[in-house]
């Protein structure tokens, strides 16, 4: 792993702090900067402030000071506080936070958990949230990994939580087609065995890696993905694509779709590794408008299909 010499931490402290408190200014004049810095990996210290702002919950947290402890007060849906309470073991078990059952780690998950359930009963509870309100709740106090988990739920990751999950095969398709241009050979294979991107790529984008990823590249993505957006995701998952499957002899040991699937459960540890990743990442041979080209023309794909809601 490449190592930053302390002088160098606190130089980008300096400048992130710089940053922050100069937010929109920077972000509607310089946010080419910004996303620089965010690729070279935003310093600890200030990353929780960092991820606060980039993802807009700071300015919800403004907007709204009071709601979180309102929505609170509210009984919530007994289905929802249910499936709430049976899910809350299940997040980062290890983890000091989350260890102690009843613990504060686990109050304060069940509670962001459930505020957001209150205000958006259209979703309620929907279990993917649960790995990523915890990993916020890891960086930052309750009300504040709140008021993220709402943008990313209905900013960065919106309609992956609906009923159908229509939106997340939609993406599902366009990550099968920019496979096709980035990794050729891999993607003969999956569709050789039919292997479907929602059998791979479901956990990934719904729960935002946080189940996928080691603890230093998941913090590295993260970086970026709260900068960039959903395509971040779509990088990793590419890049895990042909790191996983891209040597010949793997894509022949793996001659079905269980044995295919197999290799993308347990990704080999080296390509995970956040210098691997972000170095990879940063190369693909992707623009803005092949993002978008595929964006369009799977949309156009799916309303054309027939039975699009059986789908």
């Amino acid at each position: 792993k490449r190592t930053v010499s302390p002088s160098t931490i606190l130089k980008r402290e300096q400048k992130w702090l710089r940053m922050l408190n100069n937010w929109e200014a920077f972000m509607s004049k310089n946010y080419k900067k910004v996303r620089e810095r965010c690729r070279k990996g935003i310093p600890a210290s200030v990353r929780p402030k960092a991820w606060l702002y980039l993802c807009g919950g700071q300015l919800l947290l403004e907007k709204h000071p009071n709601e979180y402890e309102e929505l609170l007060q509210a009984p919530g849906d007994p289905k929802c506080m249910e499936d709430i309470r049976k899910d809350l073991h299940r997040q980062f078990p290890y983890h000091e936070m989350f260890i102690r059952e009843e613990g504060l780690g686990q109050q304060e998950l069940f509670s962001v958990l459930k505020a957001y359930s209150v205000l958006n009963p259209k979703v309620g509870y929907f279990q993917a949230q649960a790995p990523v309100a915890a990993f916020l709740l890891m960086h930052m106090p309750a009300v504040q990994a709140f008021w993220c988990l709402v943008s990313i739920s209905d900013k960065y990751l919106s309609g992956y939580y609906n009923p159908g999950l229509e939106v997340l095969q939609r993406d599902g398709d366009i990550l099968h087609a920019l496979l096709r241009r980035t990794a050729p050979a891999v993607h003969r294979h999956l569709v050789k065995h039919k292997v479907e991107p929602v059998l791979y790529a479901t956990e990934w984008f719904l729960c935002a890696l946080t189940r996928t990823l080691p603890w230093d590249s998941l913090l590295r993505v993260w970086d970026c993905f709260l900068c960039e957006g959903v395509k971040v995701l779509f990088k990793a998952a590419l890049v895990i694509l042909a790191g996983a499957l891209g040597p010949a002899k793997v894509r022949k040991r793996a001659c079905g779709l269980c044995e295919t699937l197999e290799v993308l459960r347990h990704p080999p540890e080296g390509i995970l590794g956040e210098d691997y990743l972000m170095y990879h990442m940063q190369r693909l041979n992707l623009t803005e408008e092949d993002f978008e080209f595929e964006h369009q023309r799977q949309t156009a794909r799916r309303r054309a299909m027939p039975n699009r809601s059986g789908s």
